[in-house]
């Protein structure tokens, strides 16, 4: 079974151009399950429903959802794999600019969205400096010259990935994002590790605590002159 793992910052258009994949990969007799993790609230897995696909949905609530997706990621694949599936994609919520939910053997696959500034490449750290493909949305809704500046700054934080501009709604480069699936390696459990290490989630305010002087918190910390250091026992 080969594994797809898609990040992206809310609105970005995951859901849209993952449907239009899916569906180009439904025509051809592959079968796939989507895992949608989301933070608190989310419908997509009707919008998966409405082309057949068989949907689970996962709300991270107060946890990270790379954290949460990590955790969770056995079941999703046993789970994936009794529906018999040839794909399982995983869809994460984009939550930190920090998130990095790719493993080794997965498709990691970044969607950004090109009206959200030139210089958002530079700034949205490891979901795509370290992705495969690199899907571009709504370049539609700028100039040419805006598209080639925002896909150079893509290509500048990662040199190695294959950039693929697609639109959510017209369906346009989604066929091209389905071969890349096709394409991808088969996934052992117990042979995957994380591409990256995921964002630090291990601090006072991780588990709830609420008072803002500096003296209360414990864990990894890092200073506003970005010294990080480790309070506790």
């Amino acid at each position: 079974m080969r594994m797809i793992i898609v990040a992206g910052t809310p609105g970005s258009g995951k859901t849209a151009v993952l449907i239009h994949a899916l569906r180009n990969l439904n025509e051809r007799n592959f079968k796939s399950s989507v895992v949608k993790i989301d933070c608190l609230y989310t419908d997509d897995d009707k919008k998966f429903a409405k082309i057949g696909v068989p949907t689970k949905l996962g709300l991270s609530m107060d946890m990270c959802p790379d954290h949460y997706a990590i955790y969770n990621i056995e079941d999703m694949i046993e789970w994936s794999q009794e529906n018999e599936s040839d794909f399982l994609v995983v869809e994460t919520a984009g939550l930190c600019h920090r998130c990095a939910p790719y493993t080794m053997n997965c498709l990691g696959v970044c969607v950004i969205d090109a009206t959200s500034g030139p210089n958002t490449p530079l700034k949205v750290g490891p979901f795509l400096s370290t992705a495969d493909v690199a899907v571009i949305t709504k370049g539609d809704m700028i100039s040419q010259a805006e598209r080639e500046i925002f896909r150079e700054r893509v290509l500048e934080v990662n040199p190695n990935c294959k950039v693929i501009e697609a639109n959510g709604l017209s369906g346009q480069g989604c066929v091209e994002l389905a071969e890349e699936m096709i394409k991808s390696k088969e996934v052992a459990l117990d042979e995957e590790k994380l591409r990256h290490s995921a964002p630090l989630a291990v601090c006072t305010l991780c588990v709830g605590e609420t008072k803002v002087n500096k003296k209360y918190h414990r864990g990894i910390l890092r200073r506003i002159d970005g010294f990080q250091k480790y309070e506790g026992e």
